[in-house]
């Protein structure tokens, strides 16, 4: 290695730590190194620029012998780059060797021009560079330092989980080796494994934030930590060995040009990734246009983490949206409350919107577009957001298919209820009868009476005969569950001549039809739908959720015909969609039917197996699977109990393989 230059060259740091999950990126560099004159590592704070500068320069010098100087930017006192320069080039002049600036975001547009005379002055020179943004020079290679590897989302942080669920994530083991640095007992077991893979993944896989929150091992059990940072996540952040993660985000926003400070502050709205048109649409006004928020989240893009699976979606690391939204929050123009609301406007829209594509029966696509905007919906839906309770509720009710078809009922069951709470009298019938549906379909019943009594009476005195008509459909379904079968007809009857031909929200006239169908299957009387309306006609196919119920509907009403061949044929068919949802509702009942079929044909552990896998998916109020009573005969408590559990592990996508 070449001697430091006066006044600010450095010898490379000493590496006191592993290095972990970096094998590709190390590979990467030093290739870049062996061809390249400008190298920028590009990343947001802590997510090991530095430390992946250095393996590379120790791997890059021990094959080349190339001489190296290392400058640490933040180490400059009073930087003038007319003199850092003069002295680099004076150092350096006639020698091959490469230069290490870390930490050139400091620089600001200086950098770039520094880097660019360096080049030109010494063309034996090669330069390695750290910054949260690209220099945007001609020839530059870049170089985005990707965080660790994650571990899958659990789907209960304080749940059991065997380690070797998530022992194959870079994040987990960094973590668990500091750890087990900070605490000599700490060990990765089935009791804390789900909440050190959520802490992961609250934590971005960014190595400097996973390595601060396990220092604490010693004083905070993974769950522990994870609580305080969800509830504090700056003032958890805060302290600790080394620089903190706050000081990187505060410091990340000090340095940018006002713009780009406005930006940071405006994008902490955002729960979960963003792209340029979300941006645009939410952090575009005032002072900021559209065009020009759009233009300043490219210049930021490297200081962001990049979405894998979607290119051009970006999100905050966790310390810098949490230290920008509490400087938009104090911001003194209620600037911060104009942001919230174009971000509630914006989740309303696509609330709106996917509710708009179930409707047409584009319900896969209704699904996906919910669920990659979900973490924005669920702030929306935040009742003590700038918005309020109302707005939330109407977000709410707009992704009732979300709750009610594609296995999200709990969640749904807790916004509806905090944004109840919330609003003053009176509450609104749509969301009143939502909450209903929910109480009575998927969970206890203990408050449903009240709640259908008030949505009752607020529905009349609002006008609101689609509200009417879904409350009906709701006693049908306790009608249902409970086996009164005649009653559940005649509610499903009254739902029908209820629903106005265009209901503006909830579910289609085919969802009604398929639940009389299905109160009528039981009852043994035939259905008066034919045709189109029965769901053969050449409009069968909108909506392909009430066509999955009302297979299994012929389904239960072909095995009382004595036609098991045929139900077989047409709950597979129902499960296929039910699957393809993830209506987890449709997939219990299913499941139960083919479960009856199998123990008529003698194969009970088959029966179990599918039973286990559905159990806890089955309504609260529903009754026991005849399939149950009958495996419980044929088989030893330990043998059922043994399937049951299989069935429950192993899924019911996957007892199905000819799905």
């Amino acid at each position: 290695m070449g001697d430091p230059v006066p006044g600010v060259g450095q010898a490379v740091p000493v590496e006191l730590s592993s290095f972990v999950g970096r094998r590709r990126e190390l590979t990467r560099v030093a290739s870049l190194l062996a061809t390249e004159r400008l190298v920028t590592l590009t990343g947001p704070a802590g997510i090991g620029k530095t430390r992946l500068a250095v393996r590379a320069v120790r791997t890059v010098t021990g094959t080349t012998g190339l001489d190296t100087v290392w400058v640490d930017v933040s180490a400059l006192p009073g930087f003038r780059r007319v003199v850092v320069e003069h002295r680099l080039i004076h150092g350096l002049a006639g020698r091959e060797v490469l230069l290490v600036l870390d930490g050139c975001e400091q620089l600001g547009e200086a950098a770039g021009r520094l880097v660019e005379n360096l080049l030109g002055w010494l063309p034996r020179l090669r330069v390695l560079v750290t910054s949260q943004r690209r220099l945007a020079l001609p020839g530059e290679a870049e170089l985005a330092v990707p965080p660790l590897s994650l571990p899958p989302a659990p789907p209960d942080p304080a749940a059991p989980l065997a380690p070797a669920a998530i022992a194959g994530s870079a994040a987990v083991r960094l973590y668990e080796e500091r750890a087990r640095g900070a605490d000599p007992f700490f060990e990765l077991t089935d009791r804390n494994a789900a909440a050190v893979a959520a802490l992961c993944r609250a934590l971005d896989g960014i190595p400097g934030a996973l390595e601060l929150v396990a220092g604490r091992a010693h004083r905070y059990a993974p769950l522990q930590a994870l609580r305080r940072l969800t509830t504090e996540p700056l003032n958890f952040l805060a302290g600790g060995a080394g620089r903190s993660t706050p000081v990187d985000a505060e410091r990340s926003l000090r340095l940018s040009p006002p713009a780009e400070r406005l930006l940071w502050e405006r994008l902490s709205v955002f729960a979960g990734p963003f792209d340029a048109a979300a941006v645009a649409e939410v952090c575009g006004f005032g002072e900021l246009t559209p065009d020009s928020a759009a233009r300043l989240l490219a210049r930021l893009a490297p200081a962001l983490l990049a979405d894998d699976e979607r290119p051009g979606r970006y999100r905050l690391p966790l310390a810098v949206r949490a230290y920008a939204a509490r400087r938009l929050a104090h911001s003194p123009d209620g600037d911060g409350h104009t942001t919230a609301l174009r971000h509630h406007a914006r989740s309303r829209r696509i609330a709106g919107r996917a509710a708009g594509l179930w409707q047409r029966g584009a319900q896969p696509a209704a699904r996906e577009l919910a669920l990659r905007e979900l973490a924005e919906l669920r702030t929306a839906m935040n009742p003590l957001s700038a918005a309020g309770p109302g707005a939330a509720l109407e977000i709410a009710v707009d992704l009732w298919f979300l709750w009610t078809a594609c296995g999200r009922a709990e969640e749904g069951r807790r916004h509806l209820e905090r944004a109840l709470a919330l609003h003053p009298a009176p509450r609104p019938a749509r969301a009143l009868w939502l909450a209903a549906w929910l109480v009575a379909g998927f969970g206890e019943a203990d408050t449903r009476d009240p709640l259908l009594v008030e949505a009752w009476s607020t529905a009349v005195q609002e006008g609101e005969d689609a509200c009417l008509a879904y409350l009906a459909h709701v006693r049908g379904t306790v009608a249902l569950w409970q086996e009164r079968y005649e009653d559940a007809a005649a509610e499903y009857r009254e739902a029908l001549e209820l629903l106005p031909p265009e209901p503006g929200f909830g579910p289609g006239r085919g969802a009604l039809r398929a639940a009389r169908t299905l109160a009528l299957a039981h009852t043994g009387a035939p259905d008066p739908a034919t045709g189109e309306e029965a769901g053969d006609g050449p409009g069968a196919g909108a909506d392909p959720w009430a066509r999955a119920w009302e297979r299994y509907a012929r389904a239960v009403a072909a095995l009382a015909a004595g036609r098991p061949a045929r139900a077989r044929t047409e709950v597979l068919r129902a499960l296929e969609t039910q699957l393809a949802l993830d209506d987890r509702l449709g997939q219990s009942f299913s499941a139960a039917l083919l479960a009856e079929l199998e123990s008529a044909r003698g194969d009970y552990e088959r029966s179990a197996l599918l039973l286990g896998a559905v159990g806890r998916t089955r309504p609260a109020g529903a009754r026991a699977p005849r399939a149950l009573r009958t495996v419980r005969e044929r088989m030893t408590p330990q043998a059922l109990r043994t399937a049951y559990a299989q069935g429950a592990r192993t899924g019911l996508r996957a007892l199905l393989p000819e799905l």
